[in-house]
């Protein structure tokens, strides 16, 4: 997905909010936000929004020296994620078609922890979303398309996004065939997204192998990524792609990707052709034909 031009206010809130939690000193504030208020005026909007959002990450911790200012949120919401375990299970104990579709629904309502695209995170949210996910609209031919791909498929690769959600993640992967998932996070800490810290607090390397993509980008950016991760990325036979960063990413990449996520830009809905707030499954073979790049912005 190219850069929107309503995407630049967001850079400007995300690199506020970002640096504030760095540190308390307003001329650091000031100089970071000068810089990023020049990097954007040069900026080029073919690339995706994380690209953009590296740069003002690299640029907050590079000024401020706070290399992950997100820390202890993620901590916390990895704790909180975990303390739900018990009722989830028990809320989503279902058998065949009926159960997929449920922990499609949990990993997706998991994906509200987003500290990219919101500037707190409280727990009742997670609440909300997950009273949500039960009878959300969803595309169930999606979701039965999924669940066939997942059947067929010898090596998947599962993109994470962010702590916390990544225990909603476990819960779906444990009901997966075993032994063909590997899970993906992070390189280096940005922003909420999930590191391998957080993969280890969630236990997730106690049953799945855990890789890392060698980025600090807030998505899957494939030129910035290891080798050893294009290689299981170009191996895999199916990739499950979660949430908005993901699929500004790599919804432009010709691969077998599903993406799971929540909806909550009105850029990234009106890319998708859906409303904000929505739980969406896609495949990518099945997204809609994009706008050329010079049009979409000219529109936005």
């Amino acid at each position: 997905m190219k850069t929107y031009l309503d995407c630049i206010p967001c850079f400007v809130r995300q690199t506020l909010a970002h640096v504030r939690r760095a540190t308390t000193d307003e001329s650091v504030h000031e100089k970071v936000a000068r810089r990023v208020l020049r990097v954007l005026a040069d900026m080029d909007l073919s690339t995706s929004p994380p690209a953009m959002g590296q740069e003002i990450f690299r640029a907050v911790r590079e000024i401020t020296g706070n290399k992950d200012a997100f820390a202890e949120d993620k901590r916390l919401m990895n704790e909180h994620a975990l303390s739900l375990v018990s009722d989830i299970r028990a809320r989503y104990n279902r058998d065949g078609a009926e159960r997929f579709e449920s922990l499609v629904r949990l990993a997706i309502a998991g994906n509200i922890i987003d500290l990219g695209a919101r500037t707190d995170f409280h727990k009742d949210d997670v609440l909300d979303s997950l009273a949500r996910s039960i009878h959300a609209p969803i595309d169930m031919h999606a979701v039965e398309e999924l669940r066939e791909e997942i059947n067929r498929a010898k090596r998947i690769l599962y993109l994470g996004d962010n702590a916390g959600e990544i225990v909603f993640d476990r819960l779906f992967i444990e009901h997966l065939p075993a032994g063909k998932i590997t899970y993906v996070v992070k390189g280096s800490p940005v922003i909420n997204d999930v590191t391998m810290e957080d993969a280890a607090q969630a236990g997730m390397p106690d049953f799945i192998e855990v890789i890392d993509n060698g980025s600090d980008a807030p998505g899957t950016i494939l030129a910035d990524c290891s080798a050893d991760f294009r290689a299981a990325f170009d191996g895999a036979d199916l990739v499950i792609a979660k949430g908005q960063g993901n699929y500004e990413t790599l919804s432009d990449v010709d691969k077998n990707i599903a993406f799971l996520l929540q909806v909550k830009c009105p850029v990234i809905a009106r890319d998708a052709g859906c409303e904000t707030g929505s739980f969406v499954i896609v495949m990518r073979k099945n997204l809609r034909p994009k706008e050329p790049a010079s049009e979409a912005r000219a529109g936005a």
